[in-house]
């Protein structure tokens, strides 16, 4: 039996999902809105639709507004492949190459942006009224946004600078139990922007090579970020959250190259744990705007130098006083972390900085107990900044061996920071905190004898 709900953009009667899949899917979400008009039925409404997206590229031209609930828009593949790698390869080694551009079920963004971040978006979701808009779901499938842009500076490669105004999907209103599964963001401005979430599910999406990853907008609740693959820009956030309650950042493997892993600004009660971050700059998690009561635990940390020659240029601008966790509120507790800070002294800003590695700022009540700090400096000539992307960064993960230790604070906090305690996460030489109106307890101190290889306590 044919079911109505279910529709191929391949097969649908209007347009040509192949010159502007954007005008083709509006067509069938108006077929959609046409057909469901009753709102209550017999103990029924409107079910929503499917919309499936087979293998293969499709222009988008028009943007897509989705202004109904339960929709579920899907592919057959998310189809990543770097961008960055591609544009940052000489041309005449493509005839060697098995694939060049981004496959499976594959969105090209060829919208050309106004003035505000939506009118560039691939998809745009909005609904007033009541209730919400809600059970939209968006999986396997590529949205590319093709290409950068030109930032005006004179200094950047055009396909380097993350900016072009494209945005994949971009959520204007609030929303209730979303779902973004399997997708693949690529070469995007923003990959998600979403305001006002509730119940929100993204899980399981590579997203990167895109200046911001994931962003929370206005407000929300009880959402979900759980083991995706992100990695954003040096000028952009892998993951932020402002004035959210109940987030849960779980299982995620970011990348370099965003300006922050995780940054939250307003956001309480929420959770980031069984992480795996790794970044080229400080400033990996960043708290600000009073974020209390949250939890940082069994999270694994990696700060190192950025060994690919193409992006040796591009970093977040901030120095190594910053603090690789940055945490402005009350009552955090940043528990059973593991922090590892790998970098050749040379490439400190400035120079001469003792690198800061957990920063209050500011807040009373924090919790920082049992975080395991492993700072040691690398040889400029232990990095072959020559080889691919892939081997460049490898060659620097596996690299544990010819390491001296680093320098560095373990945990400062601020004058203003005032009734917190710090247990077992810097020796008495690392820690810098008024003791007189802060709890401390020092690691035990060792000192280390090459010529004998003896700990000395």
């Amino acid at each position: 039996m044919l079911n109505r709900n279910y529709y191929d953009v391949t097969q649908w009667q209007k347009g040509n999902p192949y010159q502007d899949i954007g005008a083709v899917i509006n067509s069938i979400i108006a077929d959609v809105k046409i057909r469901q008009t009753n709102s209550d039925c017999c103990s029924g409404g409107k079910p929503g639709a499917v919309i499936y997206i087979p293998p293969g590229d499709y222009h988008l031209q028009t943007q897509v507004v989705i202004d109904i609930s339960y929709l579920k828009i899907q592919g057959s593949g998310h189809g990543f492949i770097s961008s960055s790698i591609r544009f940052n390869t000489p041309p005449e080694e493509f005839s060697q190459w098995h694939d060049i551009w981004p496959g499976g079920s594959r969105i090209l963004v060829e919208l050309v942006p106004g003035e505000d971040l939506a009118s560039g978006a691939a998809f745009y979701v909005r609904r007033d009224g009541e209730p919400r808009i809600s059970s939209v779901e968006f999986e396997n499938f590529c949205i590319d946004g093709l290409h950068f842009a030109d930032d005006g500076s004179g200094k950047n490669d055009p396909e380097n600078t993350y900016k072009n105004g494209k945005t994949g999907i971009y959520i204007a209103s609030p929303h209730d139990s979303f779902k973004l599964t399997g997708m693949g963001f690529v070469y995007l401005e923003h990959g998600i922007v979403a305001y006002h979430a509730d119940a929100m599910s993204i899980h399981d999406n590579f997203i990167a090579e895109c200046g911001s990853c994931i962003e929370l907008r206005g407000s929300g609740q009880a959402s979900k970020i759980t083991d995706n693959l992100i990695g954003a820009g040096y000028n952009g956030y892998s993951i932020y959250a402002e004035n959210f309650g109940g987030l849960m950042v779980a299982a995620n493997n970011v990348f370099p190259r965003g300006t922050s892993s995780v940054h939250f600004s307003g956001v309480v009660r929420s959770t980031v744990t069984a992480n795996r971050f790794h970044s080229f700059y400080p400033g990996m998690l960043v708290f600000e705007r009073n974020c209390s009561e949250n939890l940082v635990a069994s999270n694994h940390f990696l700060r190192d130098h950025e060994p690919w020659s193409p992006m040796l240029g591009y970093d977040n601008g901030l120095d190594d006083d910053y603090g690789l966790l940055r945490i402005n509120g009350n009552n955090n507790s940043i528990m059973a972390n593991h922090i590892s800070e790998t970098i050749d002294r040379v490439y400190l800003k400035p120079q001469d900085v003792i690198p800061v590695v957990i920063r209050l700022t500011g807040g009373t009540g924090n919790y920082i107990s049992g975080n395991h700090i492993v700072a040691t400096t690398q040889s400029t000539g232990d990095a072959d900044t020559s080889a691919s992307c892939f081997s460049a960064q490898v060659g620097a993960l596996l690299t544990t061996d010819r390491l001296d230790m680093l320098d560095v604070i373990a945990v400062q906090v601020d004058a203003v920071s005032r009734g917190n305690t710090v247990l077992d996460t810097g020796t008495e030489q690392q820690t810098v905190l008024d003791r007189s109106v802060n709890h401390f307890r020092a690691l035990p101190s060792f000192e280390y004898k090459r010529s004998s290889g003896v700990l000395d306590n």
